[in-house]
């Protein structure tokens, strides 16, 4: 079996050995892939291996050998899963690999917001501290959590694990889903361990002093946070995106981070990746974001690569595991 990666960089940058996957056959592994190179690339694999490097149709079409896609990450719209599996390609994905490490970045960009440690520090080291009149100073509001509302749109994996430590803050917890209203969330669902309230998206928007994002990407989420569902929101609200950046309409967020209307934002992801220096987002104010690295602990990226390997091996063994296109999967090539 050959296996291709395209873009391993991000994922073993030194640290993360890929034992697992080289165990299953003929290993190539490219830190980074230019669109124009990709073809070349991917014709020798059987089974080829993406992050973040784009397969199109028209990529696809070039790959005669190709039987089989791993993605090294949940999100799978960097594939043309449909067209993968109009050609017979099962598409798998990484799913449950790093569900404590998004959680608590998800925390600590909130934390970030409503205490600014941060900014105080850099006060201290520029001497504020030292010459106030009295033994403190702050420099923004400082904000508890006890009490307040955290809203979670997608309750999967990592939706409770945020729901379990926002409640350890003593915030109470209220689930939305994207596509499904919240009795049908209610009906679906297993216990989280914790209270928590099933609301259509609607309502959850209307309560919600935190709004948490983890819902994955489609043109049925694209700009789910517009200008419209803005509106809907408290006034003073925080906002986290630690799923994909294309969830937010960020003109509409930018706008209502600068009136108010928006308390801040935390976001670990953006439209167009890297964040490009005309983004709206990087000129608003009560803002915190971060590289994508929400994922990227040491256990994290060592359970994706263990997971895909898994899966590869599953359906070598002819058994699928994690196949995000089986609905237009054909007969393999």
């Amino acid at each position: 079996m050959n296996i291709v990666v395209l873009d391993g960089y991000t994922l073993n940058p030194g640290d993360n050995p890929w034992t697992p996957l080289e165990e299953l056959g003929s290993f190539t592994v490219h830190d980074r892939t230019s669109p124009e190179d990709v073809v070349e690339r991917a014709l020798p694999a059987e089974v080829l291996i993406t992050n973040k490097t784009r397969l199109t149709a028209e990529i696809l079409d070039k790959l005669s050998g190709l039987r089989c896609i791993g993605i090294l990450a949940t999100g799978y719209d960097v594939v043309d899963v449909a067209h993968a599996g109009r050609l017979g390609i099962p598409v798998l994905n990484v799913v449950n690999y790093g569900a404590e490490a998004v959680a608590q970045q998800t925390m600590a960009l909130l934390l970030e917001l409503c205490r600014w440690p941060a900014l105080h520090d850099q006060a201290v080291r520029a001497g504020e501290w030292n010459s106030c009149p009295d033994f403190c100073f702050w420099k923004t509001p400082q904000v508890e959590l006890t009490g307040r509302v955290m809203g979670i749109v997608g309750f999967g994996t990592i939706g409770r694990r945020v729901g379990a430590l926002a409640h350890a803050f003593g915030m109470q917890i209220v689930a939305a889903s994207a596509r499904r209203s919240g009795e049908e969330l209610a009906r679906a669902a297993t216990d989280p361990g914790y209270p928590v309230r099933y609301a259509d998206l609607d309502d959850l928007l209307k309560v919600a002093d935190v709004l948490s994002l983890h819902c994955p990407l489609s043109e049925a989420t694209r700009h789910l946070i517009n200008e419209a569902s803005l509106s809907k929101m408290k006034q003073g609200a925080f906002l986290l995106n630690l799923a994909r950046g294309p969830l937010l309409d960020e003109e509409a967020v930018a706008a209502a981070l600068k009136d108010g209307r928006l308390g801040g934002l935390g976001a670990d992801v953006v439209s167009s990746e890297p964040i490009s220096r005309d983004n709206p987002l990087l000129s608003t104010p009560r803002t915190v974001i971060t590289p994508h690295i929400a994922w990227a602990s040491l256990p994290a990226r060592q359970n994706i690569i263990r997971i895909l390997a898994d899966n590869i091996r599953a359906w070598k063994e002819g058994e699928l595991r994690s196949v995000v296109n089986a609905q237009w999967l054909a007969t393999q090539r």
